[in-house]
């Protein structure tokens, strides 16, 4: 959708029968209903499990994967809101007072319940305000019943050497989208080893620099999508070697194909239109 409060929100309604999301992150906070079912997820190190009716809360940059785990699968809403509009729903506000969450799994039946009709609202997008509205109250209430101080990072030492060589990493892989560089080119120009590089990112990041640069051109390619781009054109734009390469990621990332997502999106801005 457009975007709540200037910020940009997208939404997502799914149900996963038996394909599981490969390892992945988020650039902004990830968070749902379980609305059928039962799924099972791995964060932070921990295989977790949200039934019917719980919150699912996962931070920007947490590796985390999903899938069913029964025979049925699972159904869920989720928003994907960025730090500035999560902010904008507490009192506090301000980038060093962004909410953090100790779990991923929260049981709190009643706003489950109220995420879920603020999706709805949003989704119909039949009355903005009321869209709006529930969204910032939801927010809110989950941060005020359930966030906690973020953990003070601390620099130096092995973590922060590792914090620092994923961060220069990301950056090369990012600048460099279609013709990335090499393992050994970037353990080089960093003076290390591919082990120590591959070792460090890992650690960081939860995943090989190969799966973050995937996803990364996930992102991207749905910027390109939303924009009106077709899959073929928008694999190319990103670096991907064809529209079947950026499908396999894309559905392991999105959990839908890029033509049904940008038919989503597409659908959706009529529906506003026509509203």
């Amino acid at each position: 959708m457009d975007g709540v409060q200037g910020s940009p929100l997208d939404l997502l309604t799914a149900r996963i029968g038996r394909r599981h999301y490969a390892p992945h992150i988020h650039d902004e906070y990830a968070i749902g209903v379980t609305v059928a079912g039962l799924e099972t997820m791995r964060y932070r190190g921990e295989k977790v499990y949200s039934g019917a009716g719980s919150v699912v809360v996962v931070e920007p940059g947490e590796a985390h994967t999903g899938g069913p785990a029964l025979p049925e699968g699972f159904a869920y809403r989720c928003f994907y809101p960025d730090a500035e509009l999560l902010s904008a729903a507490t009192s506090s506000g301000g980038p060093s007072a962004l909410p953090h969450f100790r779990e991923a799994i929260i049981d709190d039946q009643g706003l489950g319940e109220a995420l879920r009709l603020a999706h709805r609202a949003l989704r119909l997008g039949e009355d903005p305000l009321e869209g709006e509205s529930r969204l910032l109250n939801v927010l809110g209430t989950l941060v005020a019943r359930h966030a906690v101080q973020a953990p003070k990072i601390v620099s130096g030492g092995r973590r922060g050497d590792a914090g620092r060589i994923a961060r220069a990493v990301t950056a090369r892989l990012s600048d460099e989208l279609l013709t990335p560089p090499t393992l050994a080119e970037v353990a080089d120009d960093l003076e290390l080893s591919r082990y120590q590089l591959l070792r460090a990112f890992r650690d960081t990041v939860g995943m090989p620099p190969y799966a973050w640069l995937a996803q990364y051109r996930v992102m991207r390619a749905r910027t390109l999508l939303e924009a009106g781009h077709r899959p073929a054109e928008v694999a190319a734009l990103v670096g991907f070697a064809d529209q079947a390469h950026l499908t396999r990621w894309f559905r392991r990332v999105v959990g839908v194909t890029p033509g049904v997502y940008r038919n989503s999106v597409q659908d959706s801005m009529v529906r506003r239109i026509a509203s």
